[in-house]
């Protein structure tokens, strides 16, 4: 067995050599004698091939991983997502790599369902627009702001995974009238569990007076909110986006949110990142925008660092973790060749 387990990761976890986040787990890694981890020296959009030559585990935050990032892969076993969206990692070239990939599964629920509950109430309370009459000495325009509550409304979530199990937990105290959801992989036991009734997509996007997007961008997901389904929302109704952005069609919905068909939106992530001041959702008064990072929380990164932290450890005794995505590398000889060299 080599002498320690080299784990890595990426650069863009520090600025100026120092941490960026409070914490991220590191105490687990300190405190385990066969562990070593560094930090990336070079912050590059894709990551490079040199950059992962030598290392048997990699924790990323943000950059690219291609087939090019895993030519040299030979000593890595897992990369584990500092996240659930792995969108940004060519799975199949994890695969044919031999490299398993992980996601946090389950950290970052109680996170992002809470920022959606807060962007809902601001966007029915108009904390935008009368945060700006304010600071504009226009107190007299107040009663043309009226808000509206959450209370008596159809909220529809749109993928019912953890953070939208999470979010249908938190909406009880509001009195909604109905909270619906669409996703063709969940059964009625697990909808029965969080109190909501499944739907059709076009009969949430019909009936729901907030449309909250919580489903993994795929290619089947891809555009699944295009102008014929963006149409099909009611006037009043608000759109909240969490998940990716190609999910939703942004020309279409900029073209709603102009024309009074769609009330408003929040949005937390874009087709294509980061965006400029003269996206044309940048220039709409009605949208509340964040650069994908709405759910940053000093809690969330605590509790992904220690669930990739964990997972790390798990490696280093040559077992499998949880939150392994693509599961048919365990049916790779090398990938097994390279997992049992650290098995005790």
């Amino acid at each position: 067995m080599p002498e320690s387990f080299e784990v890595a990761f990426t650069a863009d976890f520090l600025s100026n050599d120092k941490l960026v986040f409070k914490d991220i787990g590191l105490n687990l890694l300190n405190e385990a004698k066969s562990i070593r981890y560094r930090f990336l020296a070079c912050q590059e959009p894709t990551l490079s091939a040199g950059q992962i030559d030598g290392i048997d585990a990699l924790i990323s935050l943000a950059p690219r991983i291609t087939a090019d990032s895993l030519a040299r892969a030979n000593r890595l076993i897992g990369i584990c997502r500092f996240g659930v969206g792995y969108d940004m990692v060519d799975v199949k070239a994890c695969t044919e790599a031999d490299v398993a990939l992980f996601i946090a599964v389950g950290a970052v629920n109680h996170s992002v369902a809470e920022a959606i509950l807060g962007w809902m109430l601001a966007l029915g309370h108009h904390v935008k627009q009368k945060d700006r009459l304010t600071r504009e000495g226009r107190w007299n325009e107040k009663s043309y702001w009226m808000g509206t509550e959450i209370r008596r409304k159809v909220v529809g979530i749109v993928g019912l995974g953890g953070i939208g199990g999470r979010l249908a937990g938190l909406l009880g105290p509001f009195g909604t009238q109905e909270v619906v959801a669409f996703d063709p992989y969940i059964g009625p036991a697990r909808a029965k569990s969080v109190g909501v009734r499944m739907v059709a997509l076009s009969e949430l996007l019909q009936i729901s007076d907030y449309v909250v997007v919580c489903c993994p961008l795929t290619e089947e997901t891809r555009g699944l909110l295009g102008p014929a389904e963006l149409a099909l929302m009611k006037p009043g109704a608000y759109l909240i986006n969490t998940a990716r952005g190609g999910i939703v069609d942004e020309d279409s919905l900029v073209e709603r949110l102009k024309s009074g068909g769609v009330a408003g939106a929040a949005i937390d992530v874009f087709a294509s990142e980061p965006v400029s001041d003269q996206h044309p959702l940048c220039q709409l008064d009605n949208v509340i925008l964040a650069p994908h990072a709405i759910a940053w929380t000093d809690e969330l990164f605590e509790e992904l660092g220690n669930m990739c932290c964990r997972q790390v450890e798990t490696l280093a005794r040559g077992q499998i973790p949880e939150g392994l995505v693509n599961k048919e590398v365990c049916e790779r000889s090398r990938f097994q060749e390279k997992l049992q060299r650290w098995a005790r």
